[in-house]
Parts: structure tokens; C-alpha cells; sequence
């Protein structure tokens, strides 16, 4: 067959599985396999496809795609993130949009940090993105998980070896005061984490979803810690759900935080708390 049939193939067994993005889905598989990019595809879709190796790769990666449901971002490794390319594995969550807004809401806000932590750092994408798009002094990204730190360290090295990265349950090995702290913890309530898509419940590190039994376990231990790591006027930011944001907003407030605001995501879900020391 030639290159547009087998992404035709490709297609279709996805679709008949219920990937909803069959054919963008498709087209990046066969990229990665054969090595083709968008413009070699375009102009030579009628060339017959003769690398066996890069096809059984190609077969056998839709059918973990379709059957097993693996994330496509696991199968490629890797993630488009704030306009970065970042490294992910099944032992970090994979980089979403909701989290690009929560950056670009804190970027708007217009402060200005010289240091920076990110807690539950996870792939590390948060620490990096914003050292690179704020240029702080100092940003540190701590996780609780070795291998996850594995990643983030990769994306570090890669795309901006300021960051550091430290082995932490939350605040325990941290030392020092910052300008910003942020964070997305884990926040799906325990019973809820048996009915997620397949594709997270069964392939994303449940250590980073799992916020207990209702979810705001891990807000708690932060917003409570917090303080003695902000520096005055220091500012602590959360990802949340999108039904988290009154009970979060609520526990900054009766721990003294000021300016405490909630702000939606592009589909108009609350997604970002914020507030000041």
C-alpha cells in the first residue's frame, strides 16, 4: 500500500474503536514510525511504503493506541506545552491546555518573580515553562515520585538547565522563601478516579490524580505550609477542578491569604485560585 492507504488503515482502526481524532491521530503515528514528515507526505502520498520495520512499529503502536487505549502523547513521548516540546512517560500526566491557562492567568496578573516553586512538578512542564517566560533567579520544581523527577530533569536539561529539581513531599525538602508558589496537585476524588476515560484511569500516574476522598486533601497541607515559604507579598497559585474553586478560595482566605481571586478556563470552568501572602 502506499503512504495515503496506510494512514487510511490506521484511520479506520482507530475510528472503529472510538478515537475521537482518528485521522490527526493516524497521520502522527505513521510520522513517527516511517520518519515522513507533513511535506514528504504531502507530495509523495501515492509512494508506495516499503520499510517493514517502521510499519510493524506502526501497526503495533495503533494497536496499543485503539485496543489498550495508550495516550498518543505516551506513544510518541512527547507533549507540545506553552510552546515547548516536552518528554512524557507513563510516569507523569500529560501536559493539558487547562494548565497553559492557568500560566498565562498568573503571567497576566503582571507580577514578576525572582524565585519561583513549583510543588508536584510532575513532568516538570510548569517549572520550565515559566523559568523560561519569566526569567526568574531561581525556580525549583519538587515532586514526591523519583521517576517522575526522571522526566522533569530530561525536560530540564533539554529546555532550560536553571531549573532545579528536588525529591520532596510537598514543602519537606524545600528550604528558602519565594515570589511565587504553584502548583497542580492531585484533586480527583478516590471514588471518581474508577470513572475516568481509559485512557487516564488505566496509563497516567495515579499518584497524580488521586486528591483523596474529596479531592482537597493535598490544597489543604499546601495552603496551610505555604506561608512560611512565601515571601511578603509572595503569591500561591492552584490548578483546581471545576468545582473546587469557592472550597479552595475559602481555605486561602482563613489562612490570612489577600487578593484571593478564581479565574475560568477557556471553557468557561473555574480552573486557577490564586491569592497573596
Amino acid at each position: 500500500m502506499n503512504r495515503r492507504e496506510w494512514v487510511a488503515y490506521g484511520q479506520e482502526m482507530l475510528e472503529k474503536e472510538g478515537i475521537e481524532n482518528a485521522s490527526g491521530e493516524a497521520w502522527y503515528l505513521f510520522s513517527e514510525c516511517l520518519g515522513v514528515s507533513r511535506e514528504d507526505y504531502l507530495f509523495g502520498m501515492t509512494e508506495e511504503v516499503t520499510d517493514v520495520s517502521g510499519l510493524q512499529k506502526y501497526q503495533e503502536m495503533l494497536q496499543k493506541r485503539a485496543k489498550e487505549r495508550c495516550p498518543l502523547q505516551y506513544l510518541l513521548g512527547t507533549q507540545e506545552f506553552m510552546g515547548y516540546s516536552f518528554l512524557v512517560n507513563p510516569d507523569v500526566l500529560i501536559p493539558r491546555a487547562d494548565t497553559e491557562t492557568v500560566l498565562e492567568e498568573v503571567m497576566a496578573t503582571g507580577i514578576r518573580p525572582e524565585t519561583i516553586l513549583d510543588l508536584c512538578t510532575g513532568s516538570g512542564c510548569i517549572a520550565v515553562s515559566l523559568a523560561l517566560l519569566m526569567k526568574p533567579r531561581l525556580c525549583i520544581g519538587t515532586d514526591i515520585s523519583p521517576r517522575a523527577l526522571d522526566v522533569a530533569k530530561a525536560n530540564g536539561k533539554k529546555l532550560c538547565p536553571m531549573v532545579e529539581f528536588v525529591e520532596s513531599d510537598l514543602f519537606e525538602q524545600v528550604e528558602g522563601t519565594f515570589d511565587l508558589i504553584i502548583s497542580n496537585p492531585p484533586y480527583i476524588k478516590t471514588e471518581e478516579c474508577r470513572e475516568l476515560m481509559p485512557e487516564v484511569r488505566d496509563h497516567e500516574p495515579m499518584l497524580a490524580l488521586d486528591g483523596r476522598e474529596d479531592g482537597l486533601y493535598f490544597y489543604r497541607k499546601i495552603i496551610k505550609e505555604a506561608p512560611g515559604y512565601l515571601n511578603p507579598g509572595g503569591m500561591l497559585a492552584f490548578e483546581i477542578g471545576y468545582d473546587q474553586g469557592e472550597a479552595v478560595k475559602g481555605m486561602m482566605l482563613k489562612q490570612g491569604f489577600h487578593s484571593v481571586e478564581i479565574r475560568k478556563d477557556l471553557a468557561g470552568l473555574d480552573r486557577l485560585v490564586f491569592g497573596n501572602k
